[in-house]
């Protein structure tokens, strides 16, 4: 048989390594079909992914060619199939639609963040979902952002994409920061955060509701920029065992490396949780002495830009 004379690591076959483990081939394959299959179907369609989100005007036609090219042995059909399932042929018409799916009859509301200027916390929130890949699934991730400060106000992980994961992130918000009547909710189009129920929950709170234009990949990109230093910094080179897994060490990066850690020049080089505690008020007198100049917090206001310097 040809699986038979597969060699693998070491020049060994299937054969000499069955006979080494004290093991019949015919349990190492039930094993590698129960097993393999699913995970190469995994490893194929984040390689998918990554391409049709590195460059959002691929077709799967090009999507096939670049993995051909980096060794997959693929066909048209399988990978439009997966595209499709993924929902990733109308990639051209938004970014990450992978996570978003704004084919719905909620109710669209204006974006009123592009004008904003930020000058305090729980003034402008932004809420974004990504992708998480293990070994034999993907899980997903939701998170909310505090502008002014760069914090991640709330966030939550699960294996559904369902309306219930944005609103553990948003209730985890609430529930730490407890903001005052004003604040404005900005996110994409996407059905988790149009729903009923999530709405009922920010209007609930007296919280404004702003959504992202259709195809403007900067109007959420404050969310947009924290995903990638996620990805870059803690995903990537990690490999997740399972869900639990992953949400240990994706927690741990948003609770203590991310917050309370990593410099941002845009907050003086100050870590998200150094400069909101310096925003607490100074004892009477002292402001006048040193003055509120440049970089000082309480000084600090902008109009929503994204991390390139574009205006939303």
């Amino acid at each position: 048989m040809r699986q038979e004379m597969q060699t693998q690591g070491g020049g060994l076959t299937i054969r000499e390594m069955a006979d080494t483990a004290v093991v019949s081939r015919a349990s190492y394959y039930r094993s590698w079909r129960k097993r393999e299959p699913k995970e190469e179907q995994v490893a194929l369609r984040d390689a998918i992914q990554r391409l049709a989100m590195k460059d959002r005007h691929y077709g799967y036609r090009r999507v096939v060619i670049s993995l051909q090219r980096a060794g997959w042995v693929v066909n048209h059909k399988r990978v439009l199939r997966l595209m499709r399932e993924d929902n990733l042929l109308s990639i051209r018409k938004r970014r990450f639609v992978v996570t978003t799916d704004s084919d719905h009859s909620w109710r669209i509301y204006p974006n009123l963040a592009r004008r904003m200027v930020v000058d305090q916390i729980n003034q402008l929130w932004v809420a974004d979902i990504t992708y998480v890949r293990l070994r034999q699934e993907f899980i997903y991730l939701a998170v909310i952002l505090d502008v002014y400060s760069r914090r991640v106000v709330g966030w939550s992980i699960r294996r559904d994409l369902g309306s219930v994961l944005a609103q553990q992130a948003l209730e985890k918000a609430l529930r730490e920061r407890r903001p005052e009547v004003g604040l404005v909710h900005h996110s994409d189009r996407g059905v988790q955060y149009a729903c009923g129920e999530y709405v009922k929950q920010l209007e609930s709170r007296g919280i404004t509701i702003s959504m992202s234009r259709p195809g403007n990949p900067y109007d959420n990109a404050w969310a947009e920029s924290f995903m990638k230093t996620l990805k870059a910094e803690e995903v990537h080179g990690s490999a997740y065992r399972n869900l639990q897994h992953a949400e240990s060490s994706i927690g741990t990066f948003i609770e203590e490396i991310y917050n309370q850690q990593r410099l941002h020049s845009a907050l003086d080089y100050r870590s998200p949780a150094e400069f909101e505690t310096r925003l607490k008020p100074e004892p009477a007198g002292l402001a006048s002495e040193i003055g509120q100049g440049p970089g000082r917090p309480g000084s600090r206001s902008a109009s929503i830009r994204d991390p390139g310097g574009r205006f939303f």
